[in-house]
């Protein structure tokens, strides 16, 4: 049995929103890419895209920290791998 793939890539041109944020939990964000579903409140297709600036003005602190981490942590390196040739997941 294959695994599923923990995240899908997500391509912003410049200026587009590129955060993702969990809309059921308000507690994740993620750059440039979304989970298959969310690892604190297990919510599937729940994430919206914000820039960090519009997180900034309505998000929890833990919720900006994350974002400004998130942010910072463009060295390619993530927390799970970004297959960006994925296709759609299969229904079970």
């Amino acid at each position: 049995m294959s695994e599923t793939p923990l995240f899908w890539a997500v391509e912003c041109a410049d200026g587009d929103p590129d955060f993702f944020v969990c809309m059921d939990c308000l507690n994740e964000v993620y750059r440039r890419k979304i989970p298959r579903e969310c690892p604190d409140c297990n919510a599937i297709s729940s994430f919206e895209a914000f820039t960090l600036a519009s997180i900034s003005d309505w998000g929890t602190e833990e919720l900006i920290s994350k974002a400004q981490h998130a942010s910072s942590d463009d060295s390619g390196e993530t927390q799970a791998p970004i297959d960006s040739t994925l296709a759609e997941p299969s229904s079970v």
